[in-house]
Formats: C-alpha cells, sequence, structure tokens
C-alpha cells in the first residue's frame, strides 16, 4: 500500500540565502520554478514580486547569520508567512550538494508541514534590540 504524504500549502517557496545570492524554489500546483537572485534591494524587491506573481502563501528560507533579515523585512509586510529554519535541522539529510538542491528539498518539506521556523520576535522588539546594541557599542568605545 501506497502512502501519500499530504499537501499542507499549496504554493510556498524554499530560499537557501548566502551573502551575494538567493536561490529560491516556488512550487504550485502546476509547475516548480527555480530562481537566483542577488542581495542588493532591487533583487530582493524584484524576489518579493516573484514570489507574489505566484501566490506564494508560505516562505521557508535557510540562512547562516544575519543574511536573512533584508529578506524577512520586506516579506514580513506582505502577509506572506516566513520561517527562518535552522540549517543544521535540514541539512541532516545526505545528497544535497548545491544550493539549488538545497532550495527544493526546503521547498518541499515546507509544501509538507515538515519545517519549523525559529522564533523571530516582533518587527518592534528587533528594532529595539538594534537600538540597544548600538548604544553599547558607542559606550564600549
Amino acid at each position: 500500500m501506497k502512502q501519500v504524504i499530504r499537501i499542507v500549502h499549496e504554493r510556498c517557496c524554499g530560499m537557501d540565502v548566502h551573502k551575494k545570492i538567493i536561490v529560491a524554489c516556488v512550487i504550485t500546483p502546476d509547475n516548480k520554478e527555480i530562481r537566483t537572485f542577488g542581495t542588493m534591494t532591487d533583487d530582493l524587491h524584484e524576489l518579493v514580486s516573484w514570489l507574489q506573481s505566484h501566490g506564494c502563501s508560505h516562505v521557508a528560507m535557510e540562512s547562516t547569520g544575519v543574511y536573512w533579515k533584508p529578506i524577512y523585512n520586506l516579506l514580513e509586510h506582505t502577509g506572506i508567512e516566513i520561517l527562518v529554519v535552522n540549517a543544521q535541522h535540514i541539512k541532516a539529510v545526505p545528497g544535497r550538494k548545491t544550493d539549488v538542491k538545497d532550495a527544493e528539498w526546503i521547498a518541499e518539506l515546507l509544501r509538507h508541514g515538515l519545517l519549523q521556523g525559529s522564533y523571530i520576535p516582533s518587527r518592534e522588539q528587533r528594532e529595539l534590540r538594534e537600538l540597544v546594541r548600538y548604544r553599547r557599542s558607542l559606550i564600549e568605545d
């Protein structure tokens, strides 16, 4: 007897985020599309427009460091649900060696509801934390 994994999110995107590039894989009921974007402001706006044109309801991104922040800041105003996932949880699967395969794998896991996002504070709390960190660095200087 063949078991079918239930599709939780019909239109979703998985992203592998790096310092200079973002590899994104959108999965819809009709197809799968993969694109690579830069990380400059215009590129990020193009990424958001691309996601909206596909009707994405959920996005999951794997990112080490702080590279997820600008994408998150732009997406949080669109109504798209965003998950920032821990790279260690996803990397446990052997055989994936490219950014494209990573983005596809993240999209597939998200599609079936198999990802859990990291806790991201509200925008106000993130801004306050940034301000406090900046103040502390000024005092230390």
